[in-house]
């Protein structure tokens, strides 16, 4: 593609065609991870690398391979950018690896990273690649970090616990209570409650993009009314 609109890959990856909200794939770790924002930060800049990695590289080779080996190629880089992602964390986060666990391994699955690679990353050059590939990356993370925030708010009265297991000494202190006796909210940390506060969110894009087109729509009407009005007076389309 020669006209690459970036402005449009910058929409569609944060709200228009975000993976977990319109696409809803990728819905596995997110569901079953966010328990937390430290686990939800682990994941996302895991998924961001994994992303990013390998639209560039799909990129780099879209002229040289046909397309009868094309998707076991992508699957294979895609595989290649998730266990240098994993080693990465078992070397520097071990921790929230083991927590992870076998979640990061599934990031070859995550049919986002397949489906950019096949729709986008295969068909454009190198920049508008890692732009689509950080684009779809942080849609996907800005929902993940914000399931798991509610989660953990909901769930155990907290924010921002256990940093350090990302961040190093750095995180430690970074924890937010709301409450001394807070008793908790078992749902929220729980499976349904993944599938609650996913689904809230879903919802709630769905109102404001109505609401949008609601407003779009007027616009338009007036404009149409103002151009007749106008017309009506003067005779002609001024």
């Amino acid at each position: 593609m020669s006209d690459v609109n970036y402005k449009e890959i910058v929409h569609n990856g944060l709200w228009k065609n975000n993976p977990a909200l319109v696409q809803l794939l990728g819905l596995c770790p997110l569901l079953a991870v966010s328990g937390s924002v430290v686990n939800a930060l682990g994941l996302s800049i895991a998924t961001i690398v994994v992303l990013v990695g390998s639209n560039l590289s799909v990129s780099l080779i879209r002229n040289a391979v046909t397309d009868a080996i094309k998707l076991p190629a992508f699957v294979m880089i895609i595989a290649s950018f998730t266990t240098c992602a994993e080693l990465l964390m078992r070397a520097f986060t071990y921790e929230l690896y083991q927590i992870l666990g076998l979640f990061i391994a599934l990031i070859v699955t995550n049919c986002a990273i397949l489906g950019r690679a096949d729709a986008f990353a295969c068909k454009n050059k190198p920049v508008p690649a890692v732009i689509d590939g950080i684009m779809m990356g942080l849609g996907f993370s800005v929902v993940l970090v914000i399931v798991g925030a509610i989660r953990e708010l909901l769930g155990n009265g907290t924010l921002f616990a256990d940093m350090h297991l990302l961040l190093g000494e750095f995180g430690r202190g970074w924890t937010l209570q709301i409450s001394e006796n807070y008793p908790g909210f078992l749902v929220a940390v729980l499976p349904p409650g993944a599938f609650l506060v996913t689904g809230f969110l879903i919802a709630l894009k769905n109102i404001i993009d109505s609401e949008l087109q609601r407003r779009e729509k007027l616009r338009q009407t007036q404009e149409t009314e103002a151009v007749s009005r106008r017309v009506r007076t003067t005779g002609n389309i001024t």
